[in-house]
């Protein structure tokens, strides 16, 4: 068992943590976006299947190929920011289960199942996610996270003739803290959980 992490690490992960829609121009270097994947690849995901994929798009042109696949109130902000993140998923990821899960047969869990796999597929890729926005703001980078785009596009744009589809965009940087607004509310633990 570990020890908690301490208040200030908890501040960095979730109570000073905000999202970011105004970026200070300084680039994301990508030998970072290296170190981000190598700890995004740790978390867990159902029979260790990591499904998502990661487009990081960073060049003038990546952007010009995103740029018409976004709605407008994402375009200025994600055009700005240093990086923007297309988490995918791979609907071909049994065929990685005997590598990453060598201990059963996985992959026949999943033969002749779409629904499944999408199912699958979206569920852990949204995982990976979660992990990718905890381990940039842990490695000093600020997230915006976002839908707002047309899924439809976008795969065509990036994924064509492949089996990975767009889950969601993250846009990654240097967030112009004086742009922020003040926290949004959160519901409060008696309207969101249940002991049961």
């Amino acid at each position: 068992m570990h020890a908690p992490i301490d208040s200030n690490s908890l501040a960095t992960l979730f109570s000073e943590a905000r999202t970011h829609s105004a970026w200070l121009d300084k680039a994301v270097p990508d030998a970072l976006l290296e170190q981000l994947y190598e700890q995004v690849r740790l978390g867990p995901t159902a029979v260790n299947s990591c499904p998502a994929r990661f487009v990081f798009v960073r060049s003038a042109e990546g952007k010009q190929k995103l740029a018409p696949c976004l709605s407008k109130g994402n375009l200025d902000k994600t055009l700005a920011a240093p990086v923007t993140v297309i988490v995918a998923y791979d609907e071909d990821f049994p065929e990685t289960l005997p590598e990453l899960f060598p201990f059963a047969d996985a992959r026949s869990w999943y033969a002749g199942q779409p629904a499944l796999i999408t199912e699958n597929a979206l569920r852990n890729s949204s995982l990976q996610a979660g992990y990718l926005i905890l381990a940039a703001r842990a490695m000093g980078l600020d997230c915006g996270p976002m839908s707002g785009f047309d899924g439809k596009a976008l795969d065509e744009a990036f994924f064509a003739g492949t089996t990975w589809k767009s889950n969601l965009l993250i846009n990654l940087g240097y967030g112009d803290a004086s742009k922020l607004r003040d926290r949004l509310p959160r519901l409060p633990f008696d309207r969101a959980c249940v002991l049961a």
